[in-house]
C-alpha cells in the first residue's frame, strides 16, 4: 500500500470551529480544540494481533473464503437431505474459517494457524431426530428391542425346557403308575391265588370232615409197623402189599365205610380174611383175624364190627393186615394214602 507524504503542520486556531458539525445543531463549547489529521504509513498499519494468519499467495485467500462458504452451504444442504431422507449423518471435521478481514491482510509476516475444529458440520440443517438426543433415543430403542428379543428367546428356551421336563415327569409318572399297577395286579393275583388256595384247602377240609363222618379207622389202640411197598424177605412177593396195625389179640375190627361183605373165611397165608366192597367198587381186605363177625352178602355201615385182631396165617405177631384194591381184586392201593384221602389220619 502506497505511503502518503507528511502534510504541513498547521497549528490550531482557537475559537474557530466549523459550524457544520455532524450530529449537532451548532458549535459545542465542551469539545476541541481540534487538529487536522493527515494519515501516514505508520498510522494506517494494522495492529498485529493473534488473529492474523499467514498471507495467502496467488489470491488463494479470497477464493478460499468463497470455497468455505460453498462447503458450508453444501454440507448444510447435505445435512438437511439426510434429515429428510432418514439416513444417518456423516461426521465431517473442518478447520474454523478465519474472518474475511484476516484473509485479505497484506502482511507478509507468518502468523499462527488456528487448530482444526472437531465440530462436525453434518449437524447443520439437521432436525431433532438427527441430534445426539435422537441418536441416543434410537440406540435405546434398538437396545430395548434386542433385550426384548433376547428375553423372548430365553422365555422360549425356558418354556421348551419346562415342557420337556413336564413331559419327562409325566412319562416317569406314567411308567411309575404302570409299574405300580403291574405290581398291584401281581399282588392281587397272588392274593387271589392265595385266597383260592385257602378256599380250596378249606373246602377240602370240609369235605374230609364230612367224609370223616362217613369213614372210620379199622381198629383202635394200634401201632403202624409195616407200610405199603416196603421190601423184605417176609413177603412172598418181595415187598409188603398192605398196612399193618399191630394191636392186642381180640381188638375190635370195624367197617371203614358202608358197603357189602363179599368174602369171609380162611385164605391161606392171610389167615381169616374178610372182604368189604364199598358202593364205588373199592375192596377193603381185613386179614389175620382171630374171628369173623359177618357173613357174605351182609350190608354194613361205617363203624360196624366185622371181626377181631388175631395172628392167623403167615405172621410173626398179632396185627391187622389191611389192603385196599381198586374194584374186583384190582391193583393194590396204598392204604395209608387212601385213608388220608377220606379225612382219616392213622
Amino acid at each position: 500500500m502506497a505511503s502518503n507524504r507528511s502534510a504541513t503542520h498547521v497549528p490550531p486556531v482557537p475559537g474557530q470551529r466549523d459550524t457544520e458539525v455532524f450530529g449537532y445543531g451548532g458549535p459545542r463549547t465542551d469539545e476541541g480544540p481540534w487538529e487536522e489529521w493527515n494519515p501516514t504509513e505508520e498510522s494506517v498499519r494494522p495492529v498485529r494481533g493473534r488473529h492474523r494468519v499467514a498471507k495467502q499467495r496467488g489470491g488463494l485467500a479470497r477464493s478460499s473464503t468463497v470455497l468455505g462458504v460453498g462447503v458450508i452451504a453444501a454440507v448444510g444442504a447435505g445435512g438437511m437431505a439426510s434429515a429428510n431422507t432418514g439416513k444417518p449423518p456423516v461426521s465431517i471435521s473442518m478447520p474454523d474459517l478465519p474472518s474475511v478481514g484476516s484473509l485479505i491482510s497484506d502482511d507478509d509476516e507468518q502468523e499462527e494457524v488456528p487448530e482444526a475444529s472437531t465440530t462436525p458440520l453434518s449437524t447443520l440443517g439437521a432436525d431433532s431426530a438427527d441430534t445426539p438426543q435422537g441418536a441416543s433415543d434410537a440406540g435405546e430403542a434398538l437396545r430395548a428391542r434386542i433385550m426384548a428379543q433376547a428375553e423372548q428367546q430365553q422365555d422360549q428356551i425356558a418354556s421348551k425346557a419346562a415342557a420337556e421336563a413336564e413331559a419327562a415327569a409325566e412319562k416317569a409318572a406314567a411308567e411309575a403308575a404302570a409299574e405300580a399297577e403291574k405290581e398291584a395286579e401281581a399282588k392281587a393275583a397272588a392274593a387271589k391265588k392265595k385266597a383260592e388256595e385257602e378256599a380250596r384247602k378249606k373246602a377240602e377240609a370240609e369235605r374230609l370232615a364230612a367224609l370223616a363222618e362217613q369213614y372210620a379207622l379199622p381198629t383202635s389202640s394200634y401201632t403202624l409197623t409195616s407200610t405199603f411197598g416196603q421190601a423184605g424177605p417176609y413177603w412172598s412177593s418181595g415187598y409188603h402189599t398192605g398196612l399193618d396195625f399191630a394191636a392186642p389179640t381180640g381188638t375190635l375190627i370195624k367197617a371203614v365205610h358202608s358197603g357189602t361183605i363179599t368174602a369171609a373165611g380162611w385164605d391161606g397165608s392171610y389167615g381169616y380174611k374178610t372182604v368189604l366192597t364199598l358202593d364205588d367198587g373199592t375192596e377193603i381186605w381185613y386179614a389175620h383175624q382171630s374171628s369173623i363177625s359177618v357173613s357174605v352178602g351182609q350190608k354194613v355201615t361205617t363203624g360196624d364190627v366185622i371181626g377181631r385182631v388175631g395172628a392167623t396165617g403167615n405172621v410173626t405177631g398179632a396185627h391187622l393186615h389191611l389192603e385196599v384194591h381198586s374194584g374186583s381184586g384190582g391193583s393194590g392201593i396204598d392204604p395209608l394214602a387212601w385213608l388220608r384221602s377220606k379225612g382219616l389220619n392213622p
